[in-house]
């Protein structure tokens, strides 16, 4: 009897009232398509995650912008919040993977991984509840920049020839092997590393999304819509989302980090003489 009422509570669950609407609506990808909050139909039409994208941009430039506007011989306060988010980037990435060559690099690597954990946390930041880089325009974006820094560096390093020559022709390769590898190669080092830079972030930005919306939606539904015994599994729900959300905090950090750290391995070799 109580398996038979379950039962039939779990139908209700997953159906959807056409006459009112109500039932359990599970996330779809129209959540990463918002309307127009502002200026709609124009060429400045602001969705929210563009208006999320440029608070954060925003909150971020300020932040940088206060820590170092007074420059004392000894931290305090928000200067050493600033120094410690720079020395982070540079000892972890800049300094580990560059070296020498790091310095040149430091702004832009620096800004990039910044940007981009400021970017991915706001999917779970009160109000927001979207990762601006869930959308495929930011990643794609920062992708094709990454790919233009590595490929100018190169050039300028080795010269053009020099260049296409180290990574088309690897050193050490019989010549007959080159029918195969050089086609490998230039598909891996110029089309397929935007592609992935980009579809590793959007994938995990963007199913991190989908899984909070499913568990806190369902947690909303179990608790104030659903009768009887259903509204018990509120409680699990609930805490599968704020584990996810413990989880979502652990990959916007390590997206950011995994994006940045390859970015400067991308520039790291093709600034190198031989790979």
């Amino acid at each position: 009897m109580v398996a038979n009422s379950i039962a039939v509570q779990l139908q209700s669950v997953l159906s959807v009232s056409g006459d009112e609407g109500g039932g359990f609506h599970a996330p779809t990808i129209s959540e990463f398509f918002p309307g127009p909050l502002l200026f709609e139909g124009t060429l400045f039409e602001l969705s929210r995650i563009n208006a999320i994208g440029l608070l954060m941009t925003g909150l971020l430039c300020l932040f940088f912008v206060l820590a170092f506007s007074k420059n004392n011989f000894v931290p305090r306060g928000i200067q050493n919040l600033g120094e410690m988010a720079v020395d982070f980037v540079q000892v972890q990435i800049i300094d580990e993977i560059l070296g020498h060559k790091g310095p040149r690099y430091a702004v832009y690597l620096t800004s990039m991984f910044w940007l981009l954990l400021a970017f991915n946390i706001t999917g779970i930041l009160p109000l927001m509840h979207i990762s601006v880089t869930s959308v495929i325009g930011f990643p794609f974006l920062l992708a094709i920049v990454s790919w233009v820094v590595f490929n100018f560096e190169g050039v300028r390093a080795n010269g053009p020839g020099a260049y296409l020559k180290n990574n088309l022709f690897p050193a050490g390769v019989p010549a007959p092997i080159y029918v195969l590898v050089t086609p490998i190669e230039f598909i891996s080092t110029f089309i397929l590393r935007p592609v992935t830079l980009t579809v590793r972030l959007l994938a995990n930005m963007m199913s991190g999304h989908l899984l909070l919306v499913l568990f806190f939606g369902a947690t909303q539904y179990f608790l104030i819509e659903s009768a009887g015994i259903m509204k018990a599994v509120a409680i699990p729900s609930f805490f599968m989302g704020f584990a996810f959300t413990l989880f979502e905090i652990l990959v916007a950090f390590l997206q950011a980090y995994i994006f940045t750290l390859l970015t400067a391995v991308y520039i790291d070799s093709a600034t190198s003489a031989e790979h």
